[in-house]
């Protein structure tokens, strides 16, 4: 007569809790560094929207003959700037708003701290 012995190809209790525990530790480690990268990404898009409203600014004083005390609006800076497609102006990623220089000589500001032209 032959035992029958059943041999189970599978994963012990302690292995799948070692292997979840290692996954675990790698999110841990990662999620702070991708919201440290999406912060930074947002920071560096919400910059250079910055400097094409100062760009556009400037240009439009040149183009104009204004001087560095003349006042502008961000309507007045539109034909300046690269709209999206519905025609709106450039937004902060982060959430913040834009406010204009007020004059020409002043850079256009963020309300989001840390994101200011250097």
């Amino acid at each position: 007569m032959k035992i029958r012995t059943f041999s189970s190809k599978g994963f012990t209790l302690v292995e799948i809790m070692i292997v979840v525990a290692i996954i675990s530790l790698l999110a841990a480690i990662a999620i702070p560094n991708f919201v440290k990268a999406r912060e930074t990404s947002q920071q560096n898009a919400c910059l250079s929207n910055l400097r094409q409203l100062d760009g556009a600014a400037q240009t439009w004083a040149l183009e104009n003959n204004k001087t560095s005390s003349d006042t502008y609006t961000l309507s007045i800076l539109k034909p300046y700037l690269k709209l999206d497609s519905l025609g709106n102006l450039p937004v902060c990623p982060a959430k913040g708003t834009y406010s204009p220089g007020v004059v020409v000589s002043n850079p256009p500001t963020c309300t989001i701290p840390g994101h200011v032209l250097p």
